[in-house]
């Protein structure tokens, strides 16, 4: 027989070792919001400098940002959905956590979203919506995960875009 990576037993959860989400590949959703970020930074100029190529992605897990400008220092946030029809925004979309979200909210500091939405051909639009035009109410929490569920108590929050959908702008 011969040697196991470490990767592959912990995969299989031997010697004690769980599997972790990060040590696997990525999920459909965790690709699906590689692709918005790809599309975003190849695709948009910055909003506040408006320079082209400017914008790149953040590491995973930076909260509540995905893109900065390396020129200026603009943040935004990105999210990607799927949809059937890509010129109507959705009702609502799965924003992140809850915590990080609120405890920004409460200082009054809000990040541009940028919301890719793509067909199931992957052919995708992409709108726009300045911080300074979205709303506490457009944010909603949702209920923490059962005790039994792999992140036991963690919350998320929706985004709400039904009150906001005239404030989106679409950028491609």
């Amino acid at each position: 027989m011969g040697a196991e990576t470490g990767r592959q037993g912990a995969m299989r959860g031997e010697s004690g070792v769980q599997a972790r989400r990060s040590d696997m590949m990525p999920t459909l959703k965790q690709d699906l919001g590689l692709f918005g970020e790809q599309r975003v930074v190849a695709d948009c100029a910055c909003p506040k400098c408006k320079r082209a190529k400017t914008l790149v992605r953040l590491p995973p897990n930076f909260k509540c940002a995905d893109v900065i400008c390396d020129f200026c220092g603009y943040l935004g946030q990105v999210k990607a959905s799927r949809v059937k029809r890509l010129d109507i925004v959705p009702k609502a979309i799965l924003g992140a956590a809850w915590g990080p979200q609120n405890d920004r909210m409460l200082a009054a500091i809000y990040f541009p979203l940028f919301l890719v939405l793509v067909d199931e051909a992957w052919l995708y639009s992409i709108f726009y919506l300045s911080a300074d035009l979205q709303t506490p109410a457009m944010f909603k929490m949702r209920k923490p995960l059962s005790e039994t569920a792999r992140r036991a108590g963690w919350q998320g929050f929706i985004y709400d875009l039904e009150g906001v959908k005239d404030r989106l702008v679409r950028i491609r």
